[in-house]
């Protein structure tokens, strides 16, 4: 019996490294690139989607499954930390002088713990876009 098919609704289980998930919603929100998590064809039950930029249109069929990384998390996941936020929140702190470097110091430390944080945000199964409508995975993270 064949186990893979040019089908993406074959796959039950998504596996993506974390560090694809948080450089591919990096690069959404900071570059506004169209950055993905792909899994190639053939598609079997577990597969693998990796970091993706998706630059212009695919000749061949089967088509890669192109997931939006977004679709992976949850409701409660952080956003990304913006430099007026962290300005604000610094200009708001009594104990703490405005100047340039600590505004650049304390983002650089809102970015740090919203890459480690936002993994545990990843859902334990997620609907992705294929070309034959939504589709239900378990979503495995490696890493």
């Amino acid at each position: 019996m064949d186990r893979t098919s040019d089908d993406p609704r074959r796959i039950r289980t998504l596996a993506v490294s974390a560090e694809d998930v948080v450089a591919a919603l990096e690069a959404r929100i900071q570059r506004d690139r169209p950055v993905v998590l792909r899994a190639t064809p053939p598609f079997s039950g577990r597969m693998r989607a990796r970091l993706h930029v998706a630059a212009g249109e695919y000749d061949g069929t089967p088509r890669p499954l192109h997931v939006d990384p977004a679709a992976l998390l949850d409701d409660a996941a952080p956003s990304y930390p913006r430099p007026a936020e962290t300005e604000d929140a610094l200009r708001a702190d009594p104990d703490a002088e405005y100047t340039v470097e600590r505004h650049h110091d304390r983002h650089e430390t809102a970015v740090a713990t919203w890459r480690e944080t936002v993994v545990d945000h990843v859902r334990d199964t997620a609907t992705v876009e294929t070309p034959r409508g939504p589709h239900e995975v378990d979503v495995t993270v490696l890493g």
